[in-house]
């Protein structure tokens, strides 16, 4: 597995920046696609939504938290 990719991005008017695996990443990617909205909106919402947890321990959570519904909807059909 390759190290940590770092992305930069602006929450609330600061930039600041995330260090994830690219396998998050492209996960995030895809649920900002699913969703239409950027990246960068859903790392803000997220943002918005973390409470006490580190954003990108938070972003990993909602990562697997998205495959493992989209893993549920599979055995469903």
């Amino acid at each position: 597995m390759p190290g940590l990719k770092k992305r930069s991005v602006n929450l609330a008017g600061h930039a600041t920046s995330v260090a994830l695996e690219p396998e998050f990443w492209t996960v995030l990617e895809t649920i900002s696609k699913d969703r239409r909205i950027s990246l960068a909106a859903l790392i803000a919402e997220l943002n918005s939504k973390r409470g006490e947890s580190l954003l990108a321990s938070f972003c990993r959570l909602s990562a697997l938290a998205y495959v493992q519904s989209a893993g549920a909807k599979r055995k469903k059909t």
